[in-house]
């Protein structure tokens, strides 16, 4: 990529100025996306990689544009009660702020691995044999765990080899070596994104390995049906359900404790489809231990059923309405509770918005944090006889 006059073009954009000053023609304007996200600011070569987006088309409508840069939805435009094709998903407009981990470090729309959520003091043991993983997650008092296989440098930053086998069909698919991040096993994984029945985002994971390891994926998109990025706390107006009876009680370094409790009685209870606001109690300990908003895993009770709806979000404003299915025994809510703080306020995003604190939901399919140290919770173990899979869908509508 280079610069010119201040801005980050790719290598489209690059080529098409250089033929326009040859020519003296101006050059032509660029075809954006139907979220307004213009392809040639994802693309780059970095060593012998490219990095592209990628346009998925529904049927009706529906639009996924993702990158091949840590397998990242950048946009999703569905049709709200209206038609309105409205974009749902948090993001960036180009690869380069996705890029740079220092000063714009984000997860958003990636497809997270090795093992998404986190590991107690980055430690597990497998077959007898204790690993050390990367502890990228630092918390007062050595509290540091290993979080989504290693942030910065685990899968969701990247590069991705892509095929798209069809307009609404895209396969990725990375190569991590025994060792990386402190993981045993070499492992070839895919992520495939399928638009199907022209109103559903249908994920799935797949991997082997030649040595017994661990693995946990998972789509990390940041939901907001309302489409309006810069409400304050929009992402709590939105109405969620979850599908669960228990949740894994964690400390206030997110850590779970191994507790597994009813959300009975308690502001965890999602069971009934509410305005996430109206159920949040900020003097309940798990809320507060989760900067006043929800960052936990909940138990599922469709336990690998993924034809049951499992969880659900709702915006009264555009009437978009999602449900989430996936054969995983977990579901990870977050409501962005360390968005807009910090340096995030001098950050700007997709079409040149900034972001607030709770103005998104992650609805993150899983097993357990920290399964590996709890064996009694849903095995994340693969093995060269047991290869991994994952599944998770997230169909659109309105109402």
């Amino acid at each position: 990529m280079k610069i010119f006059k201040g801005k980050l073009l790719g290598a489209g954009a690059v080529v098409a100025l250089a033929l326009a000053a040859c020519t003296g023609q101006q050059p032509a304007e660029p075809k954006l996306t139907a979220s307004g996200l213009n392809p040639a600011k994802f693309d780059t070569i970095v060593g012998a990689d490219t990095v592209k987006l990628y346009t998925l088309k529904g049927a009706n409508g529906m639009e996924v544009c993702i990158t091949n840069y840590g397998a990242r939805v950048v946009s999703l435009m569905v049709p709200d009660r209206d038609g309105k094709l409205t974009d749902v998903v948090l993001g960036y407009d180009n690869v380069a702020q996705y890029m740079d981990t220092q000063n714009s470090p984000s997860d958003y729309g990636s497809s997270v691995g090795r093992y998404a959520n986190r590991i107690n003091l980055g430690k597990f043991t497998l077959d007898g044999k204790e690993y050390q993983l990367k502890q990228n997650d630092t918390h007062p008092g050595d509290r540091n765990h290993c979080l989504h296989g290693g942030g910065d440098t685990g899968w969701m930053n990247r590069i991705y080899k892509a095929e798209q086998t069809d307009s609404a069909t895209l396969v990725l698919t990375i190569e991590a070596a025994d060792g990386e991040n402190g993981f045993p096993g070499n492992v070839v994984a895919t992520t495939t994104y399928k638009i199907v029945n022209g109103n559903t985002l249908d994920i799935a994971w797949n991997a082997t390995t030649d040595a017994p390891t661990i693995i946990n994926q998972t789509n990390h998109n940041y939901y907001n049906l309302s489409g309006d990025f810069e409400e304050a706390e929009g992402g709590l107006k939105q109405m969620l359900m979850v599908n669960a009876d228990y949740f894994t009680v964690a400390d206030d370094s997110y850590m779970p404790t191994g507790e597994v409790k009813a959300v009975e009685g308690t502001p965890m209870d999602l069971r009934t489809e509410h305005v996430i606001l109206d159920g949040l109690d900020r003097e309940y300990d798990q809320i507060k231990n989760a900067n006043g908003g929800y960052d936990h895993n909940w138990c599922l009770n469709t336990k690998g059923d993924d034809t049951q709806v499992c969880a659900s979000l709702y915006s009264p404003k555009t009437g978009i309405f999602m449900e989430m299915f996936t054969n995983e025994p977990g579901v990870q809510v977050y409501t962005g509770n360390f968005q807009g703080i910090g340096n995030e306020p001098n950050i700007r995003h997709k079409l040149d918005k900034k972001y607030p604190q709770y103005v998104s939901v992650c609805l993150e399919s899983q097993k357990y944090p920290d399964s590996p140290n709890h064996p009694e919770w849903p095995s994340p173990v693969v093995t060269p006889d047991k290869p991994y899979y994952s599944h998770a869908a997230y169909k659109f509508s309105v109402k």
